[in-house]
């Protein structure tokens, strides 16, 4: 890998972590079209801790309260006692789904179903599923009943958004695509959908990312050009990451997701096109 690839995948990165079109499937189209031998290697999941380093740099306020709460609430054993101590313990309930796929069926997920044709079936169905919520949020807007805020967020719909989370984990399905859908179908606004969704991303992305490069430290840490290939790819997915979460909250407060359930239907035939001409295996 070259260091303008590292470059390119963390922009890549960045931009396709938080918007509703999944990384995986960026990244793996990506790393093939460069003759990556091991596309799925732990690079691809390691970078992600850059987008880590973003949703607390744009959520620090959030982040330093919501902690301040959760350990005035270990200390006070009085769990749940404030709304902020709650949220936290929402996440954690929303986490526990994710969590308990993940162990169990690991290889699986990094075996069998980390291929393109699953990845772009994955993307038409999530898709598909994306613009059911949205059409159930603008019915629901339509008899004038309102999307609800994230202080409106309840245990039901932690676990609910959760599940679907743990649902991301089958490559080209997208954890933010996921995470929104399931807010929209429980009545969050889209705001509010995508709020809680990024920071219910901050325990999954930075305990798979650094899983991933425990198991590969070996290969990661290999030379010092895979060493700086990982900081480059990491900081710049950090940067990009960023913006793409300023400009995703800006834009849903105006606009639904239509636009991104037709280009990941679009991106699902390119793949399937790219693989039955031989570009992808």
């Amino acid at each position: 890998m070259s260091l303008w690839e590292a470059m390119l995948l963390g922009v890549i990165q960045g931009l396709t972590e938080f918007l509703p079109i999944s990384s995986t499937a960026h990244l793996l189209v990506a790393r093939q079209l460069m003759g990556h031998k091991t596309p799925n290697d732990a690079f691809t999941t390691a970078i992600q801790l850059g987008t880590l380093v973003a949703v607390f740099v744009y959520f620090r306020e959030d982040v330093i309260r919501l902690v301040r709460a959760f350990v005035a609430d270990i200390r006070s054993r009085k769990l749940g006692s404030t709304p902020d101590a709650r949220m936290v313990w929402k996440i954690v309930l929303g986490t526990i789904p994710a969590v308990v796929i993940a162990t169990a069926f690991k290889s699986y997920i990094k075996g069998p179903l980390y291929t393109l044709p699953v990845i772009a079936a994955a993307a038409i169905v999530f898709s598909l599923l994306l613009l059911t919520a949205e059409m159930w949020a603008k019915r629901r807007a339509n008899r004038g009943v309102p999307g609800r805020a994230e202080d409106d967020i309840t245990w039901s719909d932690a676990l609910f958004i959760g599940i679907f989370q743990a649902l991301a984990l089958v490559p080209g399905a997208s954890r933010s695509g996921t995470t929104i859908t399931a807010g929209l179908f429980a009545g969050l606004s889209r705001p509010a959908a995508a709020r809680f969704s990024f920071l219910l991303s901050l325990p999954v992305i930075l305990g798979a990312g650094l899983k991933e490069m425990y198991d590969d430290r070996h290969e990661l840490f290999h030379t010092g050009s895979d060493v700086l290939h990982l900081i480059v790819g990491a900081g710049v997915a950090g940067v990009v990451g960023y913006w793409s979460i300023a400009w995703l909250l800006g834009y849903l407060k105006r606009h639904p997701t239509y636009v991104f359930v037709v280009y990941r239907l679009i991106l699902a035939a390119a793949i399937l096109a790219m693989l039955a001409a031989g570009w992808l295996r």
